[in-house]
């Protein structure tokens, strides 16, 4: 079922199973204001197999399944996603990451200006947990709710939305590009294009409580984004070499920033300094990480590791915030809890 005319914004939602999996987002998806504005494009292995609940879609303006075989990236998932598209603007979303009421329609708005990509800022949706707070500082930390609006370096991976025929222009390129959204950020602006945070624009980010997935995603995350970086600029050996050198002081430069960014007007100092010692260890095994990517890249025994842990993270989070609201919304205060 479809509506006449284009959507407004193409929603790309992918799942390495069945609908079940990215069900909670779809129902924060349909509470938008301007869900009849919106194309769904879920990205699955098999329309067989991905026992669709078509109810649950009529608000939209139309859905498609995007068949895709087994997934092995998130990134290769999205860029496929992107390529089926018929909306001018693509927003990606996450199982583990809930669009709050407005979220759709600031988007919308602020893409009506000629910037090539719009964020959102971000809540914690399982703020209960120390290793959860601490994996959105080091995760999120510059996007953090509230933010004021503006021109930005970079904006959350896997939560962002683009112009369409920006991405596109990439051609081939798309899903290496789609891997580590930090390197296409670096890159689109080095071309001459503009980010823009818009804070009207939220989302309820789910985060790691458990210790070993904690780990294991900031270290292979941090040798898969060494080794993006490393690659998009085909450095050379002895620039690789002088980064690894290097990366024992990353999680001082990255605790420094994360320090800088919680004391913000708005945001409770504190919130980082209770959770200082997740932080030193989430920001250690991502310098190590780091290194490694730099001196001997990555390979795709890492990428589908990555591809595991970004899955199912709602298993077994304390969810209590967005779960006591039907629309999926975080109360303020509930994100501001030490």
């Amino acid at each position: 079922m479809s509506r006449a005319g284009l959507p407004a914004l193409s929603v790309i939602l992918a799942t390495p199973d069945c609908y079940e999996t990215i069900r909670k987002t779809v129902k924060c998806l349909r509470a938008q204001s301007v869900s009849e504005q919106l194309e769904l494009i879920i990205v699955a292995p098999a329309a067989t197999t991905l026992n669709l609940v078509e109810e649950d879609l009529k608000v939209f303006h139309s859905y498609r399944v995007v068949e895709a075989g087994k997934i092995r990236s998130v990134g290769s998932a999205n860029a496929l996603g992107i390529r089926h598209a018929s909306a001018p603007i693509v927003a990606l979303g996450e199982d583990h990451s809930f669009p709050q009421p407005g979220w759709a329609q600031a988007l919308i708005t602020t893409h009506r200006q000629p910037w090539s990509a719009v964020g959102p800022v971000l809540r914690n949706a399982n703020p209960r947990n120390k290793l959860s707070r601490a994996d959105m500082l080091i995760g999120y930390g510059p996007w953090l709710d509230p933010s004021p609006a503006g021109f930005v370096e970079y904006l959350p991976g896997h939560n962002s939305s683009y112009k369409r025929e920006v991405l596109l222009e990439y051609g081939a390129g798309l899903e290496k590009m789609m891997e580590e959204e930090t390197v296409l950020h670096w890159d689109l602006r080095a071309k001459g294009h503009k980010l823009y945070l818009e804070p009207a624009a939220k989302l309820a980010h789910t985060n790691f409580e458990n210790p070993a997935q904690f780990v294991s995603m900031h270290f292979y995350g941090g040798r898969a984004f060494a080794t993006s970086r490393a690659r998009d600029g085909q450095w050379a050996w002895p620039r690789r070499l002088l980064f690894a050198c290097g990366s024992p002081l990353i999680p001082l430069v990255r605790l420094w920033r994360i320090l800088r960014s919680a004391s913000r007007p708005g945001r409770p100092w504190s919130s980082a300094l209770l959770v200082l010692p997740q932080l030193l260890l989430g920001l250690t095994v991502d310098g190590a990480g780091q290194m490694l990517g730099y001196l001997f890249g990555s390979n795709h025994e890492i990428t589908a590791k990555l591809m595991r842990l970004e899955f199912h993270r709602n298993r077994g989070a304390k969810l209590t915030a967005v779960e006591e609201r039907e629309d999926g919304q975080v109360p303020k205060a509930a994100t501001e809890r030490p």
